[in-house]
């Protein structure tokens, strides 16, 4: 499962994004997007987690949670993945 992470605190590293969402379970991957230009955080990421179950855990548990004195905002991501149109 794909998430979708915003309101990330500009200290918060791939690491400790990672640690956090390993509470609830496997965590593939995390990605902190920057700017291309200055490297700065734009303040928002992706976890990817294989099992979907913890995934929805994580979601459940950490939207709107406190990390770095900001509020996430968690929600599954949505878009690239499946592109099949609905006209087929």
């Amino acid at each position: 499962m794909n998430i979708f992470v915003s309101n990330i605190s500009f200290k918060v590293r791939e690491q400790a994004l990672a640690e956090l969402f390993a509470q609830y379970g496997e965590v593939a991957s995390v990605r902190i997007i920057k700017d291309k230009e200055t490297h700065r955080s734009k303040g928002y990421g992706f976890v990817e987690m294989p099992n979907d179950d913890q995934g929805r855990a994580a979601i459940a548990a950490l939207n709107g949670s406190d990390h770095y004195e900001r509020n996430l905002v968690v929600a599954e991501a949505k878009g690239k993945k499946e592109t099949a149109s609905a006209s087929e």
